[in-house]
């Protein structure tokens, strides 16, 4: 079989999957009639669960998607105590953090930037926010393009949370209290009540008040997240869910570079106004309300519909080093502006399952269709430069206000943007033997925007229609080896989710390609998984600035990223659970008649052709693993850690400016009862210094991370 992957890649994928089919065979396999499987997906999983809502939009065995899927559970955000997307996501390899400006999570996948790429229970949710966790059962990150089931969007992947749902019959709760270093105080409540045997309530919510490691900075947040479950008939069943969470604080871009490395100034150092909880904060308060139908007509035939609609706020002031730095005057300058964002949507979507059998041929196809409407208002002031700080020494100066003139660019002219989505898909799962099993599918896109301003400017529009194909070929020799081939395709909007702009109205979509030869092993009778994915992605049709017109942007780049990521999942013995991966990257800008600028003076306009993306280190890894020691008194005691590495990244396409590598370690451990839990984690125990991120598109603007800090977790159950 030719492997549509670079000859170059061929012998890594020769000597990876070489190796792995050994260490299958080495588990005492050999090619076999498959039997039955029985898969658990439930509180035992552990840290490998064994299915998947994203990849197929229902529950399918991990083994059987042909795709790169990576799962982070409840139980693995525990015992990390994971408090933020971000602490959730370095549990994933290929995937490295941005600093979103300072007012969302926002991740770079596979050297893709992932702005827009975010979805809850597998409806789009890509407003621009901080996400709590409170209400989340586990983190889904589906690598490559999704567009077949998902629209839009998706280059180097998607990340969809799954939340927690009402259970049937069950009446149980917790309560957690949380505390920690740098002022860090949490509370949570997830509560289950069966309230008769066909309807249940679940009410998750979460309060904190926390401050930090960096100046000024603070977290005022709270989420609460009701929903009940109806079944009226065994075939018939409703799920309602509403969630309301508000989070504010300090928006911090961080410090800026010098000579080509990140200024050395100590971790907490602010680079913003002296008043920052008047001048420089994020306020963003999410709402939506969610309804899901199922209905199962016979063995054959069922239908899900789900039904969301969603307001967003935003409100964001900051003051940051955003203008150049001075290596002879030793200063930075700092720009100040702020962004008002007002939002709301909604989405529909339709899936009918159909399964049948032709002779030894079975099927389950999916065929569905998704609506929805987003508008946007968008206010933007900027009022460039406004002072000059020292670049080692900031101190507490309180900039001056947005110039009067900045107010009355064009730039600052409020937008309102209607977004229309029309999106018909079908996809089909096929067992076409007990070894061999294929998964095609097809998504037609129709995506039309308008954007209209308050003054001046000329309303603008386009749609784009765009077709997106996946096909999956997966060979099962043996109920523990699963190899699998794939090639999928999306498409990327220009603006997709911002105003459109004069510069950008007229241009084309960019397209996105992957093709992926991949493996799933179970070894140690079931209890360890291993992955391997060896992927080419492709973007192509990139929008860059006209050489000969800089006021428009034209679709002529293409960057790629030729990678192997290896994951490691479950149970090494009875009482040590494990998790580790491992991502190597090797990105690069193919195609480019753009130019950047560098942000340390004197400014130099930097070919874009060639050059490593932003925020892509070559090799990238973790190991996390937690061992039951045994039973003390009452309960029983767990104790663990891990080590997390992040290679060199550049902040920007000048590659002018590098974060160093960096290796951090934590360790933990729980008590843990019938009736409660108590957990400690100590995160970067060995106080090292690093850079967990940067802007991405600015030689500024970097994140220190956070030096070692103590957090202490009670757990009541009932």
């Amino acid at each position: 079989m030719s492997l549509p992957l670079p000859a170059r890649l061929s012998p890594l994928a020769a000597a990876t999957f070489c190796f792995l089919h050994g260490l299958a065979a080495a588990q005492g396999t050999s090619p076999q009639t498959l039997k039955e499987v029985t898969v658990n997906s439930g509180k035992d999983a552990g840290y490998s669960p064994a299915t998947s809502n994203t990849a197929t939009k229902g529950s399918a065995p991990l083994r059987d998607i042909p795709q790169a899927v990576n799962v982070v559970p409840e139980q693995l955000m525990r015992d990390q105590g994971v408090r933020s997307m971000q602490d959730a996501l370095r549990n994933v390899p290929g995937v490295v953090f941005s600093s979103g400006d300072g007012q969302r999570d926002q991740v770079v996948i596979r050297g893709f930037t992932a702005i827009a790429d975010q979805f809850l229970d597998g409806v789009r949710d890509d407003a621009l926010y901080f996400r709590d966790l409170s209400n989340i059962e586990s983190v889904e990150v589906l690598k490559g393009p999704a567009a077949v089931l998902y629209g839009r969007g998706s280059s180097g992947g998607l990340i969809n949370r799954v939340t927690k749902k009402p259970k049937f019959g069950e009446t149980f709760g917790e309560v957690t209290f949380g505390l920690g270093s740098f002022g860090y105080k949490r509370t949570t409540a997830d509560v289950n009540a069966a309230i008769n045997d066909a309807a249940a309530l679940r009410i998750n919510a979460a309060l904190e008040d926390s401050k930090s490691y960096r100046d000024q900075q603070f977290n005022k947040r709270y989420s609460i997240a009701p929903s009940v479950a109806f079944k009226f008939t065994p075939d018939t069943d409703l799920l309602l869910q509403y969630s309301n969470a508000r989070d504010q604080r300090v928006t911090d871009f961080g410090i800026p570079a010098l000579n080509g490395k990140p200024v050395n100034v100590p971790a907490s150092t602010y680079y913003g106004s002296a008043n920052a909880a008047r001048d420089d904060t994020t306020t963003s308060q999410v709402q939506n309300f969610t309804a899901t139908l199922n209905h199962r007509f016979n063995d054959a035939w069922s239908v899900r519909n789900t039904s969301r609609t969603y307001t967003y706020a935003l409100d964001r002031y900051n003051t940051l080093p955003g203008g150049t730095t001075d290596p002879v005057t030793m200063t930075v300058g700092r720009t100040r502006s702020f962004i008002l964002r007002d939002e709301s949507g909604m989405f529909n979507q339709t899936d009918f399952v159909y399964k049948n059998k032709l002779g030894n041929l079975k099927q389950e196809w999916l065929m569905g269709l998704e609506l929805g409407q987003q508008k946007r208002r968008a206010e933007s002031v900027s009022g460039g430069t406004v002072d000059r700080v020292s670049i080692l020494n900031p101190g507490s100066v309180v900039p001056p206000a947005i110039p009067a003139s900045a107010y009355l660019a064009d730039s600052a002219i409020p937008s309102h943007t209607v977004q229309d989505t029309v999106g018909l898909y079908a996809q089909n799962q096929l067992t076409l033997s007990p070894q061999w099993k294929a998964l095609v599918g097809a998504r037609y896109d129709s995506f039309k925007q308008s954007t209209t301003f308050d003054r001046k400017l000329a309303g603008l529009g386009r749609t784009d229609k765009a077709f997106s194909p996946r096909a999956g070929l997966v060979w099962q020799p043996s109920e523990t080896q699963s190899y699998y081939v794939s090639v999928s395709k999306s498409f990327q909007p220009s603006a997709e989710t911002f105003a459109l702009a004069a510069n950008n109205a007229a241009n084309a979509p960019e397209i996105t390609q992957n093709r992926e030869i991949g493996t799933k092993l179970d070894l140690l009778d079931g209890r360890l998984n291993i992955t391997a994915a060896l992927f080419n992605l492709q973007r192509t049709n990139i929008k860059n600035t006209d050489p000969a017109n800089p006021a428009l942007m034209i679709n002529v780049g293409k960057q790629r990223t030729n990678g192997l990521e290896l994951t490691a999942n479950g149970k090494l013995s009875g009482r040590w659970d494990v998790s580790a991966g491992y991502a190597y990257l090797a990105g690069r800008m193919v195609e480019s008649v753009a130019s950047v600028s560098s942000s340390q003076l004197p400014v130099v306009s930097v070919p874009s052709l060639g050059k490593i993306p932003a925020l892509t280190p070559k090799n990238s890894g973790f190991i996390w693993g937690m061992k039951e020691l045994g039973s003390f008194g009452d309960g029983t005691v767990s104790v663990g850690g891990g080590l997390n590495y992040m290679g060199e990244r550049f902040t920007s396409l000048t590659n002018l400016v590098t974060l160093p590598a960096y290796l951090t370690g934590d360790l933990a451990g729980n008590y843990k009862t019938k009736g409660y839990e108590v957990s400690a984690n100590l995160k970067n125990f060995t106080n090292k210094s690093y850079i967990v991120s940067s802007h991405g598109s600015n030689d500024n603007l970097i994140l220190p991370g956070a030096p070692r800090e103590l957090q202490v977790t009670l757990r009541m159950k009932f």
